[in-house]
């Protein structure tokens, strides 16, 4: 590869020439992959369940809108017209408007983001291995709610299990990144995304074998307003901005691999349709079990690693699809962790760091720190460094690095690049990376009612 690169003015400077996705389709899939991962599958049921259904999706799927789609756009524009890691991007095209270079902290936040996201969601998305094993080999036949909790919460308090499984998954993650866009994150997305599909779209034809698929139909799709509540349209805007891996790097890092010639808009749109198709497939995957078994679908986080266990070994065939469902919830998880080191990586490559060299050292580092994670699950879960602060008072340094990532460094990122797009990118630039006909539209949103959306979750994160 050359060891020259092109910035947005035209000028050489120092790096390592990308290459680029070989399609828009290979590009979509990454996308997708990058957006989909366990909050589709693992977090937007239980969500939905706890805040009315219907009417909570529809406020979801609005919030997709004024906020999720206008952002990508944003990220996706900037990494193709800096065509660097999201660091060098941002520094790169500040320069170019003529404005400091400062703005490159936009970059850096969001790949520490995206660097202890991972590092905590390595130990998260390695839960799911334990289980595929389990199923497979029958563990969930006739099982208990009692037993599937002991069953859980034994491996939760198992620093070795955790600390095994977390690492296999990140070394799956460092696979695949150290083969490059083309041998390792093309041929990853190419199979895994369709792979993923395929479980999903099986998971749902079992699940209306159940006898409750129009029940879940009812609940996913049939709004009742009377069930919305404040606080469930704010849950509904933050899991719209989280769910898209908006502000995280991965978006930016993953446009500086697109052609030019390919529609940002049309592209982010169809991200965006897929992102939500997966979550309300997911939805009705797993409702129609629920509802079979008379468990309620609020149930939280264990819906997925305590409830549905329980399900699955009460029906015919259930350890067979309890397996496939495991295993659909690790390719999400794992499609996503690798955009979550792309812009680590990609930085460390304009380092001069081998591609190589960069995988291994970046996901090593967050192996090291995602170590705490495993721990503050059962070892250290009375050790919380930050209690002297009232709003950390008995959080461990998981809960720390999740509060930090989700409601300040990912809001305050967002927020940060749609002022930057909006109010200080050139107009003329950003509508020649984007087209004159979606151009209008985009530029009043980003300007305007995204930044207030965005705002409003900031507020209500920390206040």
């Amino acid at each position: 590869m050359s060891v020259v690169a092109t910035n947005v003015q035209g000028k050489e400077s120092a790096g390592v020439t990308p290459a680029l996705w070989s399609s828009r389709f290979v590009f979509i899939m990454a996308a997708v992959g990058s957006a989909v991962g366990l909050g589709n599958i693992w977090k937007f049921p239980y969500i939905t369940g706890q805040n009315g259904g219907g009417a909570f999706v529809l406020v979801y799927l609005i919030c997709i809108a004024i906020i999720g789609i206008p952002i990508m756009m944003s990220e996706v524009m900037l990494g193709r017209r800096g065509g660097r890691s999201p660091i060098g991007t941002m520094g790169a095209v500040a320069a170019a408007e003529g404005r400091s270079r400062n703005w490159a902290g936009v970059g850096i936040m969001a790949t520490l983001a995206a660097f202890l996201i991972l590092s905590f969601y390595s130990v998260i998305a390695g839960w799911t291995m334990p289980y595929i094993v389990e199923a497979a080999k029958g563990g969930f036949a006739g099982i208990a709610a009692e037993d599937s909790g002991a069953m859980f919460g034994g491996l939760l308090a198992s620093p070795g299990q955790l600390l095994l499984w977390h690492s296999v998954f990140m070394g799956l993650t460092v696979l695949v990144s150290a083969g490059g866009v083309k041998h390792g994150l093309e041929r990853a997305v190419s199979w895994l995304m369709p792979a993923l599909f395929v479980l999903l779209l099986i998971l749902v034809g079992y699940a209306m074998t159940t006898g409750h698929f129009g029940e879940a139909l009812v609940f996913l799709f049939r709004p009742d307003f009377s069930s919305l509540t404040a606080e469930s349209i704010l849950v509904a805007l933050g899991h719209a901005f989280f769910t898209l891996s908006l502000a995280s790097g991965a978006m930016m890092a993953y446009g500086a691999y697109l052609k030019k010639d390919v529609s940002i808009a049309r592209t982010s749109f169809t991200v965006a349709i897929m992102d939500v198709c997966v979550a309300l497939l997911a939805g009705l995957a797993i409702f129609p079990v629920v509802f079979a078994h008379g468990l309620q679908p609020g149930e939280g986080p264990g819906l997925i690693f305590v409830t549905l266990p329980v399900a699955f070994g009460q029906m015919p065939g259930g350890g067979f699809f309890a397996t496939l469902f495991f295993v659909l919830l690790l390719f999400a998880a794992w499609t996503s962790s690798i955009s979550m080191l792309e812009s680590l990586v990609r930085f460390l490559e304009e380092k001069g760091v081998g591609r190589v060299k960069a995988a291994v050292g970046g996901g090593l580092a967050a192996w090291l720190v995602g170590i705490t994670t495993v721990l503050s699950l059962n070892l250290w879960s009375d050790f919380a460094p930050l209690a002297m602060f009232e709003r950390f008072e008995g959080k461990t340094l998981f809960d720390i690095y999740d509060y930090l990532t989700a409601n300040i460094m990912m809001p305050l990122g967002a927020l940060l690049t749609a002022i930057f797009v909006g109010w200080v990118m050139k107009p003329e630039h950003s509508a020649a990376e984007l087209g004159g006909q979606w151009h209008a539209l985009w530029h009043a949103v980003v300007r305007y009612v995204t930044p207030i959306g965005v705002l409003v979750i900031f507020y209500f994160n920390l206040f």
